[in-house]
């Protein structure tokens, strides 16, 4: 192969830890308080990254966000020494220090939109960062977010890291989480499929009632044009609004794509016939065959795929051009989600294997395999472009293995982010962290 799809999974932070501040997000709100173990959930996510490039998957590593984000706590009035800004946000507004403590930086599909130098105007791939402005904790990331991508992905004859789209809920948007791409081989032009939750200019569009649609049509459309994509090459699908309101946050809990297959379910998309049809066709001028596995409503409701996270899933190509699928252990334990696998992988399509992951300490705020990675489609020298710091290996799993254990704690509380401790302690990890993946000075306590 002259290209692979890298998966870069985030590293869990020291502060994970349960606040519920995800509304909309079904298993976030649902362990609002919950005692974290903060050392448990790295070694989790550690562990998949290291079995994934075990079974010859390129695999690469995202860092965590300082936390507590003291700099967005002084904007919001708290002052003195960066103690004592915690101490006093831990007093008078525990629930923002508790946002600004957040460590849903791990969620790398999140992080931002990737469009392979396959299907751009300048043939460089383009990120933009995720601007995630519906909800506070996390539409503090894409600064720090920019600054870790643009040292991983140094090379602008290669690469060009954008600016977010501004934030506000006209261009809300959540990155790779709503967003696809479909190919015959990941050197080759490809179809983007951008998938949105409302509009914020058009009222012709529906929109949930229950809870919030995250992306806009709007920010899609933007991401785009920022990356030289062609119309032919483009395809926009709006979320069917009761799914959104059944607790589908984020496309990537109820669909999820590899090169030329999309496993969704049948209540994924508004107008799913004609979102299928265009797909189809698009990538079929491209000289790929588009492949549809839809799960019944009737065999896996909507609830059940929320509840076990089936389509926060990873679907990973073989050699041989099959594909697994990467799963949470919560899929086995909903009995007709796992019949449904264990049926489909014997069916003889194109996805034939399953693999099981312990991710619940990430499962329990809301997030699966999927919700770990930022896929980028690179070429072999693009690859080797990158820096190299971050891509996962045996010494480097071992290092960073041995950092969780020297830095992070095994329990940390809602009451436990009003320790002025914790911050010394971040900072300190953070700071060995950064020479370990080679990144230099990408945190605001180094840029002072």
């Amino acid at each position: 192969m002259n290209a692979y799809e890298v998966n870069f999974d985030g590293l869990v932070g020291p502060t994970h830890n349960y606040s519920g501040l995800s509304f909309g997000n079904v298993a976030s709100t649902s362990n609002t308080k919950a005692v974290s173990n903060p050392r448990l959930a790295a070694k989790q996510g550690l562990a998949k990254m290291k079995a994934l490039h075990d079974l010859g998957f390129k695999q690469g590593v995202l860092a965590p966000h300082e936390r507590p984000d003291v700099a967005s706590l002084r904007r919001l009035g708290f002052s003195g020494t960066d103690g004592e800004v915690v101490a006093r946000a831990a007093k008078e507004a525990p629930a923002i220090l508790a946002a600004a403590s957040s460590a849903s930086c791990m969620w790398t599909a999140n992080a931002a939109t990737v469009s392979p130098s396959g299907d751009t105007a300048d043939r460089r791939v383009h990120f933009t960062p995720a601007n995630l402005n519906n909800k506070f904790h996390r539409s503090i990331e894409h600064p720090t977010t920019r600054r870790l991508l643009s040292a991983m992905f140094a090379d602008e004859q290669r690469f060009m890291v954008h600016e977010a789209l501004p934030a506000q809920m006209h261009f809300g948007d959540e990155g790779a989480a709503n967003h696809t791409r479909f190919c015959a081989e990941y050197d080759g032009a490809g179809v983007e499929f951008f998938v949105f939750g409302a509009a914020a200019f058009d009222g012709r569009y529906p929109a949930p009632q229950r809870f919030p649609a995250r992306q806009t049509l709007e920010a899609c459309q933007a991401v785009a044009r920022l990356h030289g994509l062609s119309e032919s090459g483009v395809v926009y699908a709006q979320q069917d609004p009761a799914t959104i309101d059944a607790g589908v946050f984020h496309n990537d809990v109820i669909s999820v794509g590899n090169r030329n297959v999309l496993f969704h379910h049948e209540k994924s998309f508004l107008d799913q016939p004609r979102v299928l049809e265009e797909l189809s066709r698009k990538l079929a001028a491209l000289g790929g065959r588009f492949v549809s596995v839809e799960v019944p409503n009737a065999e896996v409701s909507v609830a059940e795929a929320v509840k076990s996270y089936l389509f926060n899933s990873q679907l990973l190509s073989k050699p041989d051009g099959s594909m697994i699928i990467v799963v949470p252990e919560e899929c086995r334990n909903v009995e007709r989600v796992w019949s449904y696998l264990q049926k489909m992988t014997s069916s003889g399509g194109p996805i034939n294997e399953i693999r099981v992951f312990d991710l619940k300490q990430s499962m329990q705020n809301g997030g699966g395999p999927a919700c770990l990675r930022l896929r980028v489609a690179l070429s072999a020298a693009e690859i080797a472009a990158v820096n190299q710091g971050v891509m996962m290996s045996e010494p480097l799993f071992l290092s960073l293995n041995n950092w969780v254990d020297k830095h992070y704690r095994d329990r940390l509380s809602g009451d436990d982010l009003a320790d002025p401790s914790l911050l010394n302690e971040c900072r300190g990890a953070l700071d060995e962290l950064t020479q370990i993946l080679r990144l230099g000075s990408v945190y605001p306590f180094q840029l002072v």
